[in-house]
């Protein structure tokens, strides 16, 4: 199992609406996730700076390809293409991310 933490910004405008849109995730969504061995998702809010922090659990054996299948599922496309307009990409994020990744630096069970 591998623990992944990521980073973005939510446009001040869009606070609601992203909101509104993750206390009804698509099932489609929900169950793509599951099936791409991913585990254990949140996403925290940090007001008012709204800066978006995901994290989650990667149980399976190859992220890459995983994450490859999750972005060619047509449905997530649908998804990403109402949620990313609420997002503003962290400037000093890695070429080819839309989310910033993040290295983990402590944790404890």
């Amino acid at each position: 199992m591998k623990r992944m933490g990521m980073v973005i910004a939510l446009k001040p405008e869009t606070v609601a609406e992203y909101k509104r849109l993750h206390a009804a995730v698509w099932p489609e969504i929900l169950a793509k996730i599951s099936d791409c061995h991913i585990t254990n998702y949140s996403i925290f809010l940090r007001e008012p700076e709204n800066l978006l922090f995901g994290y989650w659990e990667y149980v399976g054996i190859d992220f890459a390809a995983d994450a490859a299948r999750m972005a060619a599922d047509p449905r997530t496309q649908d998804w990403w293409k109402v949620c990313m307009p609420c997002q503003e990409p962290l400037a000093t994020r890695k070429d080819g991310e839309w989310w910033a990744s993040m290295d983990e630096v402590f944790h404890h069970d």
